[in-house]
């Protein structure tokens, strides 16, 4: 990995999360492009675990083959992982997953405290036809990772634990109908009022 002045500040440990199609990983993967940051993604990490390909598609139902509650919290156990290596070194990194529960984002918390580094919480959220309209296209999509459908969201959504136990100068909260640029900049822009707040 290339030095980085970036890097000599204080790490941030930073969680994009959210439900099926909420645009997390699109801006995820644009904001570790927008601030020279490692990435990880749960759909990737999952399936390297599985040892198959990152675009083969598992159209298991939810809690079953690789989406059982052991295999994901295999999944995020190595993303967590993942993160220590990079923030005991001094970089900041990007974890991409649902975190739905909010035991999850507590130990992504517990985390970021016995590295010293900071911790953002970016909520991404959409309107449920914008979901099903990004779904269809997905599906269509050879290259894509995630395995989301239309009867998954349902039923994560009947679970989805709305981020209420963290603080406000955690927590940004992005709403994706938007041109992702504009995304990048009001991510921007919240963040830094964040950063002064603590």
């Amino acid at each position: 990995m290339q030095h980085n002045p970036r890097y000599k500040k204080t790490p941030v440990l930073y969680v994009f999360f959210g439900m099926i199609a909420a645009g997390k990983s699109t801006l995820a993967q644009a904001w570790a492009r927008h601030k020279h940051i490692p990435y990880y993604n749960s759909d990737r990490v999952r399936k390297e675990l599985a040892n198959i390909a990152a675009t083969e598609s598992r159209r298991e139902t939810i809690d079953t083959g690789i989406y059982t509650t052991e295999f994901t919290q295999k999944t995020y156990n190595t993303l967590l992982q993942k993160a220590s290596d990079l923030l005991k070194k001094g970089y900041s990194v990007i974890l991409d997953a649902s975190y739905q529960y909010g035991r999850d984002r507590q130990d992504a918390k517990t985390l970021a405290l016995n590295m010293h580094s900071g911790i953002y919480f970016i909520f991404c959220r959409c309107s449920e036809e914008e979901m099903r309209r990004r779904m269809a296209l997905r599906a269509r999509d050879p290259a894509n990772v995630s395995d989301g459908r239309w009867e998954i969201y349902q039923q994560q959504k009947k679970r989805f634990e709305l981020p209420e136990e963290l603080a406000a100068s955690e927590l940004v909260v992005i709403d994706t109908e938007a041109p992702l640029e504009d995304l990048l900049q009001k991510l921007d822009n919240k963040l830094h009022k964040l950063s002064k707040l603590s």
